[in-house]
């Protein structure tokens, strides 16, 4: 008896370490060209306010890195591509707006880049 329970609990281990395996123990896929580009504007334009807060304000900025992947934003709006470039564009609060600062292109980059859960 006491070898079958040793051999159900090898075949459940077993099974248990292939699952981690299918499901990402080797951490995220890598980015996307496009979402590499997101990452580098919000590295160079995002983080000193939403990461680093060096500007001081208070209350802090919210770390909105991975944003996209969550059901709601910090200011507890639906989170959709749509509402992100709108605060992104017209800037709300503390938040200047940064129309005329990127192009379509950047933006969508920003974008990709926050549906991904790299920080």
């Amino acid at each position: 008896m006491a070898s079958k329970k040793g051999s159900a609990v090898l075949v459940g281990l077993l099974a248990v370490s292939g699952l981690a395996a299918m499901v990402g123990c080797y951490g995220p896929p890598p980015l996307t060209p496009r979402q590499a580009e997101g990452q580098h504007l919000y590295a160079g334009r995002c983080a000193h306010c939403h990461v680093e807060n060096d500007l001081g304000l208070k209350p802090s900025p919210p770390n909105v890195q991975a944003v996209l992947t969550k059901s709601l934003l910090p200011s507890g709006a639906r989170a959709s591509d749509a509402a992100v470039r709108e605060l992104v564009l017209k800037g709300k609060g503390k938040m200047p707006s940064f129309s005329g600062r990127f192009t379509e292109e950047q933006i969508a980059a920003l974008l990709a880049y926050l549906h991904t859960s790299m920080s």
